[in-house]
């Protein structure tokens, strides 16, 4: 740490952040540091599949959020993972490749004003860095060169990705293991309706199939590894600091002729662990520390709701209303259902020889259980045949337990998880103490719409009756959560908030908007309102949650922005 001033600063070594320092630090005239708060990803089990078992609830990885007792839920509290290593939440995540539906990005583009956000205009950068398992097509995987994709590139830009190989660096496979018991689902819900698919990244992902996910050769790959080990660890012009923890932004007046930005973020400040220390930057600070770090770091450094930072005693540098605001998440509801004559995790993990045979094949042969995702098979489909599009996502699994963390039930059974992919709920993070230590307060009021309520209800109903076709009827299926007894709409949104969990996809709290939007943090190229020199690079600048798992999206939304900021580089520079 004693050389301190650097072209660009970016706070969160997670998934927008490894991405981002690896085009960034391409360019060797720019020095980059990316700062991490949690430590290096040499923990093993962030790369054995199911070592998320591990991971979450663990100070190793995981920032041990939990959220504000929720009326939604009935009162309770969840406990909200977020990774805190490098790789960030793609490190301890589900590793579900899945890119959301067409109409998000379209829908963006509308909100916003903005049409490079349009599906066609983003499909390119999510083809950018993939490495599709089927190899390369019109709709996956980077074959040729990145300025043949991206045809307006810049100049600089184009130079950054020269070493950009054919094929990407964020690795997509098929999963290593089957289950007869998650057959026989997928067989009852084309029974009900539901149409079977091979590619649930098209732009519709209506149907059911099983989930592609980012491993390779039965291995997780996370972003440090796809991003940050194969190049920037040997780039003289790259730094990275982990276990440093910033504390607030330094904002001064702009000196530019950029009178729309009256402010600039010059540098940070950082705790090593042992001391501050102030680090410079010359040209970007980015943001990338995710929709629950990024509003906390804006909020400490004076740039959240005047009346927040008033409240704490923080000097208020610019009253920026939406910062926190607006936060959505996907919210599950658990269904488990008992079975017969089958092979489910619950029985085959607990005994001592099952056990041991499932590591057995994972060292022999990197398949089997140790190789799953949280979730193996995933559906899409509407929750009512008046819905205009597929509004719910299913995560099934061949086994039940009662709650995450806790030991799998004795019995055999299947969990089908159902969740309500556009959530008209709204929350909001916000910090309770000027002490960046401290953990924000995290309050995503699940359920507080009527809407989102009936959802709940109709999707426990879809989930039934896709359980009692004919497919399904050897197994014996026998509902034991919620319980039959449960069927009126307010039984079952009450019961919803009795069993229903987040699934861990928390986005909005900086979101992009018009100019004449007063809760837009950031504008469409992602640079914070009001002040030069800064921009936010993670999940929270959604505008509206992606119908579907929100990690590859982030990585687009960095790929996007990296071109952005080479392309002002340049302009400078000039």
């Amino acid at each position: 740490m004693s050389d301190t001033t650097f072209d660009y600063i970016i706070v969160g070594a997670g998934t927008a952040g490894c991405l981002l320092a690896n085009r960034l630090s391409a360019n060797a005239s720019k020095r980059v540091l990316l700062i991490e708060a949690g430590r290096r990803d040499d923990y093993h089990w962030i790369h054995i599949p199911v070592g998320y078992l591990y991971c979450i609830g663990n100070p190793r990885t995981d920032w041990l959020y939990n959220t504000e007792p929720d009326a939604g839920l009935n009162g309770r509290a969840l406990r909200y993972p977020r990774g805190k290593t490098l790789g960030g939440c793609s490190s301890i995540n589900g590793m579900i490749y899945m890119r959301g539906q067409a109409r998000d990005y379209d829908q963006w583009a509308q909100l916003t004003g903005d049409a490079s956000w349009q599906w066609d205009n983003a499909l390119p950068y999510f083809k950018l860095h993939e490495d599709h398992y089927k190899g390369a097509s019109s709709l996956h995987g980077a074959r040729g060169t990145p300025a043949e994709l991206l045809q307006d590139a810049g100049t600089t830009y184009r130079k950054t990705l020269r070493h950009h190989q054919a094929g990407g660096e964020w690795r997509v496979e098929k999963q290593r293991l089957r289950w007869d018991v998650l057959d026989a689902f997928a067989q009852a819900a084309t029974q009900a309706g539901i149409p079977a698919t091979d590619d649930f990244n098209r732009g519709d992902n209506t149907g059911v199939g099983y989930f592609e996910v980012n491993q390779k050769a039965g291995w997780r790959w996370n972003t440090a590894k796809a991003f940050l080990r194969p190049t920037c660890y040997a780039r003289p012009n790259f730094e990275l600091w982990t276990g440093a923890q910033v504390s607030k932004l330094i904002v001064e007046k702009n000196t530019g002729t950029d009178s729309s930005r009256p402010l600039r973020c010059t540098g940070l400040q950082v705790w090593n662990g042992s001391e501050m220390v102030t680090v410079q930057a010359r040209a970007e600070v980015i943001l990338s520390a995710g929709a629950i770090g990024s509003p906390q770091i804006l909020q400490l450094s004076g740039l959240g709701s005047a009346a927040l930072s008033q409240s704490l005693g923080i000097p208020v540098v610019q009253d920026t209303p939406g910062v926190g605001e607006n936060l959505q998440d996907h919210l599950q509801i658990r269904a488990v259902f008992k079975v017969k004559n089958a092979v489910t995790l619950n029985t085959q993990a607990n005994s001592l020889w099952g056990k041991a045979k499932i590591g057995l094949e994972y060292a022999l042969k990197r398949s089997g259980p140790m190789s799953m995702a949280p979730s193996q098979l995933g559906a899409f489909t509407k929750s009512d045949p008046t819905q205009p599009h597929a509004n719910l996502e299913y995560h099934v699994q061949p086994l039940s337990l009662e709650a995450f963390g806790q030991p799998l039930h004795s019995f055999n059974a299947f969990t089908a998880s159902v969740c309500n992919l556009n959530p008209t709920s709204r929350g909001h993070v916000r910090i309770t103490s000027s002490d960046f230590r401290q953990a924000p307060a995290i309050a995503p009021h699940y359920l507080s719409t009527e809407a989102d309520r009936q959802i709940a209800a109709d999707s426990l109903r879809l989930t039934r009756q896709i359980v009692a076709q004919p497919a399904l009827q050897k197994y014996a299926p026998e509902e034991y959560k919620p319980g039959v007894q449960f069927q009126t709409d307010a039984e079952l949104s009450r019961l919803a908030g009795d069993i229903a969990t987040t699934i861990f996809h928390p986005v909005g709290t900086t979101a992009m908007g018009r100019t004449d939007d007063p809760m837009a943090v950031v504008d469409t190229r992602l640079k914070v309102r009001g002040v030069a020199g800064l921009r936010v690079v993670d999940a929270g600048i959604m505008p509206r949650i992606t119908s579907g798992n929100t990690n590859s999206p982030t990585l687009m939304i960095a790929e996007k922005a990296a071109q952005w900021i080479a392309e002002d580089a340049e302009a400078t520079d000039r």
